[in-house]
């Protein structure tokens, strides 16, 4: 079906970012995913070519664009090319964490970071999960001790993306432990200060470009004048933009299904056996009639939901829909892809391959799936 959600400037803005993939991430990617990061100078090139924060007023270094469409487009060139891992850390800039800047912020602060933030020169990240605690917030155990002007901060973050070369995080903690979802403020703690300290370089299965890494907060001084919003309203905070933020995941997952369809359908044309191209048997053009049928309601109901972001309609339930299909369908449609592949869809020289590594996380991150159908079921007054 004909996509009606871009226009002519949508389309020219994807030109660019296309060609900013193919100059700046597809030659380094393969290193990056070997040394587990991308390179610092990335974020500035992505600053200078305005694809950082592009959502942020003018007034504070951004173009003041507040179309979610343009974020979903970096999201499909990225996972295009194939390398969804470093460019993970540009999705959750723009799509996760400026949009609490954005909303949350007071003026002073949005001139302090907003500037950087758009430039690259500010990398940012947000520290919810911690050993014990994932999908279930309010048992954070992080607290921020109000002591005059300056919070006393303590605790561990685990899974963090840009943890390494992140210079401002928003940290999730406690400022009130005996409460639960009215005891959680934001902080924004930012590089360098005393206490703060970045652990090891988690190994993953995939997205091996993707930085992630432990955080902890050993009596960090975290000034009042790093209190993002109010104090007792960050879970009510967290709960608006976790919509948003599901939303880009599902954006992802479906970009990459479309991704692994085509490099699949192409070995399927050119790979023969007894003979005859794989993809004339009956049994590998059924298998690929029901991928790209199930990637084309998947592709339907994302732009919708897109739609329904950009004029503020999308609903915490329908995020959740979202999320938790289009990853399932994700890690379904990469597994069909191997097998259609055979022995080749096993080595890692094949970007099929890579794509079934990175695929196995979408469901667990942004709230695990299971999450995502709690949220659901009880929409549904069950």
């Amino acid at each position: 079906m004909k996509r009606t959600l871009f226009t002519e400037e949508h389309h020219l803005f994807r030109e660019s970012f296309q060609h900013f993939v193919q100059e700046e991430i597809v030659p380094h990617n393969a290193q990056w995913e070997k040394d587990g990061v991308v390179s610092y100078e990335l974020w500035l090139r992505a600053g200078h070519q305005g694809f950082l924060g592009f959502n942020v007023p003018e007034c504070y270094g951004g173009a003041g664009v507040t179309d979610f469409s343009f974020n979903a487009i970096i999201a499909e060139e990225l996972a295009k090319a194939g390398t969804v891992s470093a460019g993970m850390g540009i999705s959750l800039h723009n799509d996760i964490v400026l949009p609490y800047f954005l909303e949350y912020a007071n003026e002073e602060q949005k001139q302090r970071w907003l500037p950087g933030m758009c430039s690259g020169e500010l990398i940012t990240a947000i520290a919810m999960s911690e050993p014990n605690t994932g999908s279930d917030l309010a048992a954070v155990r992080t607290t921020a001790v109000l002591q005059g002007d300056h919070y006393l901060l303590n605790g561990q973050k685990t899974f963090i993306t840009n943890g390494l070369l992140s210079d401002v995080v928003i940290v999730v903690a406690k400022t009130d432990p005996k409460q639960r979802h009215s005891g959680i403020s934001l902080l924004v703690v930012e590089n360098g200060m005393d206490g703060f300290r970045r652990g090891r370089k988690l190994e993953k299965v995939g997205l091996k470009a993707q930085d992630t890494a432990e955080l902890f907060f050993e009596d960090v001084r975290v000034p009042l004048a790093n209190l993002l919003g109010q104090e007792g309203k960050g879970f009510s905070y967290l709960v608006r933009k976790l919509a948003q933020e599901r939303l880009s995941v599902a954006v992802q997952a479906v970009a990459a299904c479309e991704a692994a369809f085509l490099i699949t359908l192409e070995y399927c044309k050119e790979r023969t056996a007894f003979g005859q191209p794989i993809g004339t048997f009956q049994h590998s053009r059924f298998k690929l009639a029901e991928m790209r049928t199930e990637i084309e309601i998947a592709r339907v109901f994302v732009d919708r939901c897109i739609e329904e972001l950009n004029k503020g309609d999308l609903t915490a339930e329908t995020a959740a829909m979202a999320k938790w299909w289009t990853t399932d369908l994700q890690k379904r449609v990469i597994d069909q892809c191997v097998q259609l592949h055979g022995g080749y869809g096993y080595m890692l020289e094949y970007p099929i391959a890579r794509a079934y590594l990175d695929a196995r996380a979408a469901s667990i991150y942004a709230g695990t799936n299971e999450i995502m159908k709690e949220i659901i079921g009880r929409s549904l007054g069950v």
